[in-house]
């Protein structure tokens, strides 16, 4: 089936359907060069801020974070808690929190786009289905002859948008998931090193008071 035959077969639910359809491919192709530009792993720079504040480094901590590239997120969660150790758990855990969900929001830019579309695609779909079986019944009562192609055919023609809405809906809902997915996994890692780091720099600190 071309697209032409496509289009004049969905009726006026197929135009909304293909808006959904372009708006989702958009946004899985841009989430997902997002996603890939931008380095999520935790562990690399969480040893090296570890060895650097066990060694009273904090400066080299922070050049550390400083130096990071764009790609790398973690180093600027992490920088916001180092640059203001001296004011104790509670300011060094919240800076570290808003800067993760600064950052974090970034990476989830269009996901509620996703579950929107997820949502109302189908719903649009089975609108169209709905209208195109109650112009296919239309015409079977207006016919002196009715036989089964005449049946099949209208139905064939309604049901279009549906398939077209659930395909939409699996695309856009299955892609939001995985995205979900790899977010929530390195949020979890911001959290497990977050409270590593945190407690390395109240140590040391507390050590370093003690030996002044």
């Amino acid at each position: 089936m071309t697209l032409q035959e496509l289009l004049q077969l969905g009726g006026w639910a197929i135009w909304p359907l293909m808006v959904f359809s372009v708006a989702t491919v958009a946004l899985i192709i841009e989430r997902t060069l997002y996603i890939i530009f931008h380095n999520l792993k935790v562990s690399d720079t969480k040893e090296i801020l570890l060895e650097m504040i066990d060694r009273k480094d904090f400066a080299g901590a922070m050049d550390h974070c400083n130096r990071a590239g764009r790609r790398l997120i973690s180093p600027r969660i992490f920088l916001a808690g180092l640059e203001i150790r001296h004011l104790g758990e509670h300011r060094i855990e919240k800076a570290m929190e808003l800067e993760a969900s600064r950052r974090i929001n970034g990476l989830e830019n269009g996901f509620d786009l996703l579950i929107a579309i997820g949502s109302i695609a189908p719903i649009t779909g089975f609108l169209g289905t709905v209208s195109g079986m109650i112009g296919a019944f239309q015409s079977i009562a207006t016919a002196e002859n009715v036989n089964a192609q005449l049946v099949a055919g209208g139905i064939f023609e309604a049901l279009i948008t549906t398939a077209f809405g659930l395909i939409i809906a699996i695309a856009a809902i299955t892609v939001y998931n995985l995205f979900a997915h790899i977010v929530d996994k390195f949020t979890k890692q911001l959290e497990e090193a977050g409270g590593e780091i945190v407690t390395r720099i109240l140590l040391s600190e507390e050590v370093f008071s003690k030996v002044l």
